[in-house]
């Protein structure tokens, strides 16, 4: 009952809290969006080349207009699998020398045919603008932002859940068992926060050379576990010596039960919040990792590989991709803050309903 009773006051703080109710609105918007493009319903057909390359968004216009393919197409020789074949025939004046006959000839004017078709076709199909832009391939930057946003947030989430997760059981072992093994944990501990975030993650980055989604999961997780430690730790030793975990060693609960069926929930709030502070951290740390190129492998993609190849669009005048995953990872995380400062603040005892 008294779990309940915190959870429906932390609940009932929230309503209260019209930022709060927006800022979990915006978030369970990108979740849905997340659930949507996962199963496919939604930007399945992302990395269709619907534009041209660099195809600029319709609100800017024809300032913008980049060349079509079709343009560029007519300038490329007649023979695109030898360039220099069309200049060495002009040499020899048309005239087969020696009388040797290029015996792939007749298959690379079927190639040359079946190029210009699908070249062609691939012309006309691209459109000259898209509604916020295309990247150089000219896929849709809303569908690529969108997609990105599902690798970014589920990296996120399931990071902080394996943090929060070992944070929770290395703290509840530690603060409840005390002595050696608390000895042991916070040994374990103190290595782990001696060496600076951002060095560790690149550290472990650098020993797991195999990119991947896993990958970045493991680097996260593994590493951000010491924050949610501490916290825990230090509810358990205060919770240990409370009344109703001596009532429930008086009956002769086990140690395992007393552990996790009477202390965590009543601390269950400190991992809650903590998981969400950390899911803020680690979506800014996956976009970090893609970005410095020991994130997402080629041919997946997020918000840091976004930011990667905008970089070098940003020397030509191409800013959409940039600004899409930027105003998408600004407005996910900001939301994400605000709704983890007000269920914080709902979920302190401390605070007067």
């Amino acid at each position: 009952m008294m779990a309940q009773g915190l959870w429906a006051l932390a609940w009932r703080r929230l309503r209260a809290d019209r930022v709060a109710m927006v800022a979990l609105a915006v978030v369970m918007a990108f979740l849905l969006m997340v659930v949507l493009s996962a199963s496919g319903l939604i930007v399945a057909d992302w990395e269709e080349e619907v534009g041209v390359n660099y195809a600029p968004p319709s609100f800017v216009g024809g300032a913008a207009a980049v060349v079509a393919p079709s343009a560029q197409q007519q300038a490329l020789p007649d023979n695109p699998f030898d360039p220099i074949a069309d200049d060495i025939r002009a040499l020899r004046g048309g005239v087969e020398m020696y009388g040797v006959v290029d015996p792939l000839a007749d298959d690379l004017a079927q190639l040359r045919a079946q190029a210009g078709e699908g070249g062609a076709a691939a012309g006309m199909a691209r459109r000259a603008s898209l509604p916020f832009g295309g990247d150089k391939w000219g896929h849709d930057v809303i569908k690529k932002t969108i997609k990105g946003s599902e690798t970014s947030i589920v990296v996120g989430l399931v990071a902080a859940l394996l943090a929060v997760g070992l944070g929770t059981l290395f703290g509840a072992l530690s603060g409840y068992c005390g002595g050696v093994v608390d000895d042991f944990f916070n040994w374990f501990y103190s290595i782990f926060t001696a060496i600076p975030s951002v060095l560790m993650i690149l550290a472990v980055a650098a020993v797991l050379q195999q990119k991947g989604v896993l990958t970045i999961v493991l680097i996260l997780g593994l590493t951000g576990w010491t924050g949610p430690y501490r916290l825990i730790r230090a509810e358990y030793i205060k919770h240990k010596a409370r009344e109703y975990v001596l009532a429930a060693d008086a009956i002769g609960a086990s140690h395992w039960r007393k552990m996790f069926s009477h202390i965590f929930p009543n601390v269950s709030h400190v991992a809650l919040v903590q998981m969400s502070i950390l899911g803020v951290g680690f979506i800014k740390a996956e976009v970090i990792l893609s970005f410095l190129g020991f994130g997402v492998p080629v041919g997946v993609v997020s918000w840091g590989s976004m930011l990667n190849e905008a970089q070098n669009e940003l020397i030509l005048g191409r800013w959409w991709q940039l600004t899409a995953a930027a105003v998408a990872m600004a407005l996910l995380v900001t939301a994400f803050s605000l709704f983890t400062d007000a269920l914080r603040d709902a979920l302190d005892p401390k605070v007067k309903a």
